[in-house]
Protein backbone atom coordinates (compact mmCIF):
# COMPACT_ATOMS: atom_id res chain seq x y z
CA UNK A 1 0.00 0.00 0.00
CA UNK A 2 1.56 3.12 -1.02
CA UNK A 3 2.39 5.84 1.47
CA UNK A 4 0.86 8.21 -0.03
CA UNK A 5 -2.71 5.96 0.56
CA UNK A 6 -2.21 6.07 4.37
CA UNK A 7 -1.29 10.20 4.26
CA UNK A 8 -4.38 10.49 2.21
CA UNK A 9 -6.12 8.28 5.17
CA UNK A 10 -4.83 10.13 8.06
CA UNK A 11 -5.76 13.31 6.51
CA UNK A 12 -9.49 12.73 6.22
CA UNK A 13 -9.44 10.89 10.11
CA UNK A 14 -7.26 14.60 11.06
CA UNK A 15 -10.48 16.93 9.53
CA UNK A 16 -13.12 14.35 10.67
CA UNK A 17 -11.98 14.51 14.19
CA UNK A 18 -11.24 18.47 13.73
CA UNK A 19 -14.78 19.07 12.32
CA UNK A 20 -16.23 16.40 15.26
CA UNK A 21 -14.95 18.75 17.62
CA UNK A 22 -16.46 21.79 15.94
CA UNK A 23 -19.96 19.95 16.01
CA UNK A 24 -19.43 19.79 20.00
CA UNK A 25 -18.61 23.65 19.88
CA UNK A 26 -21.38 24.46 17.17
CA UNK A 27 -23.93 23.95 20.24
CA UNK A 28 -26.63 22.08 18.08
CA UNK A 29 -25.62 24.79 15.04
CA UNK A 30 -26.51 28.04 16.87
CA UNK A 31 -22.87 29.30 16.72
CA UNK A 32 -21.94 29.70 13.08
CA UNK A 33 -18.03 29.98 12.85
CA UNK A 34 -18.29 26.38 14.72
CA UNK A 35 -21.02 24.98 12.78
CA UNK A 36 -18.93 26.71 9.42
CA UNK A 37 -15.63 25.20 10.45
CA UNK A 38 -17.47 21.57 11.11
CA UNK A 39 -18.81 21.85 7.48
CA UNK A 40 -15.75 22.70 6.25
CA UNK A 41 -13.88 19.96 7.98
CA UNK A 42 -16.45 17.39 7.23
CA UNK A 43 -16.58 17.93 3.39
CA UNK A 44 -12.71 17.94 3.44
CA UNK A 45 -12.69 14.64 5.30
CA UNK A 46 -15.33 13.18 2.87
CA UNK A 47 -12.72 14.63 0.08
CA UNK A 48 -9.53 12.75 1.56
CA UNK A 49 -11.58 9.57 1.98
CA UNK A 50 -12.55 9.69 -1.57
CA UNK A 51 -9.29 9.82 -2.59
CA UNK A 52 -8.16 7.06 -0.23
CA UNK A 53 -10.43 4.72 -1.78
CA UNK A 54 -8.53 4.81 -5.01
CA UNK A 55 -6.23 2.61 -4.13
CA UNK A 56 -7.97 1.14 -0.46
CA UNK A 57 -11.38 -1.04 -0.22
CA UNK A 58 -13.62 0.85 0.88
CA UNK A 59 -15.08 -1.43 3.90
CA UNK A 60 -11.12 -1.36 5.15
CA UNK A 61 -10.47 2.72 4.48
CA UNK A 62 -14.04 3.50 6.18
CA UNK A 63 -13.03 0.32 8.92
CA UNK A 64 -9.92 2.49 9.94
CA UNK A 65 -11.18 6.27 9.22
CA UNK A 66 -14.19 5.62 11.44
CA UNK A 67 -12.60 3.59 14.57
CA UNK A 68 -9.94 5.75 14.81
CA UNK A 69 -11.92 8.92 14.20
CA UNK A 70 -13.84 7.24 17.66
CA UNK A 71 -10.85 6.68 19.66
CA UNK A 72 -9.39 10.31 18.76
CA UNK A 73 -12.43 11.97 19.26
CA UNK A 74 -12.90 9.95 22.61
CA UNK A 75 -9.53 11.44 23.51
CA UNK A 76 -10.36 14.53 22.79
CA UNK A 77 -13.67 14.86 24.80
CA UNK A 78 -11.82 13.21 27.80
CA UNK A 79 -9.12 16.33 27.61
CA UNK A 80 -10.79 19.04 25.85
CA UNK A 81 -14.85 19.03 26.83
CA UNK A 82 -13.93 16.70 30.45
CA UNK A 83 -15.71 14.49 29.18
CA UNK A 84 -15.08 11.00 31.69
CA UNK A 85 -14.83 7.22 30.20
CA UNK A 86 -15.60 4.25 32.57
CA UNK A 87 -13.13 0.92 32.24
CA UNK A 88 -15.41 -0.44 29.52
CA UNK A 89 -15.25 2.43 27.60
CA UNK A 90 -11.68 2.17 27.48
CA UNK A 91 -11.53 -1.54 27.32
CA UNK A 92 -13.91 -0.58 23.88
CA UNK A 93 -11.52 1.84 22.23
CA UNK A 94 -8.64 -0.57 22.90
CA UNK A 95 -10.46 -3.26 21.19
CA UNK A 96 -11.07 -0.75 18.32
CA UNK A 97 -7.70 0.09 18.21
CA UNK A 98 -6.62 -3.43 17.86
CA UNK A 99 -8.86 -4.56 15.29
CA UNK A 100 -7.43 -1.60 13.18
CA UNK A 101 -4.02 -2.50 13.65
CA UNK A 102 -5.17 -6.63 12.91
CA UNK A 103 -6.82 -5.48 9.63
CA UNK A 104 -3.48 -3.19 8.33
CA UNK A 105 -1.16 -5.90 9.64
CA UNK A 106 -2.72 -9.24 8.63
CA UNK A 107 -5.28 -8.60 6.49
CA UNK A 108 -5.20 -9.40 2.40
CA UNK A 109 -8.15 -7.45 2.21
CA UNK A 110 -6.00 -4.26 2.41
CA UNK A 111 -4.21 -4.65 -1.45
CA UNK A 112 -6.74 -3.20 -3.80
Amino acid sequence: MPFATYTTLVTAIVLEVIGTSFLQRSQQFTQWLPTLMMAICYAGSFYFLSQTLKIMPLGIAYAVWSGLGIVLVSMIGFVAFGQKLDLPAVLGLALIVAGVVVVNVFSKSIQH
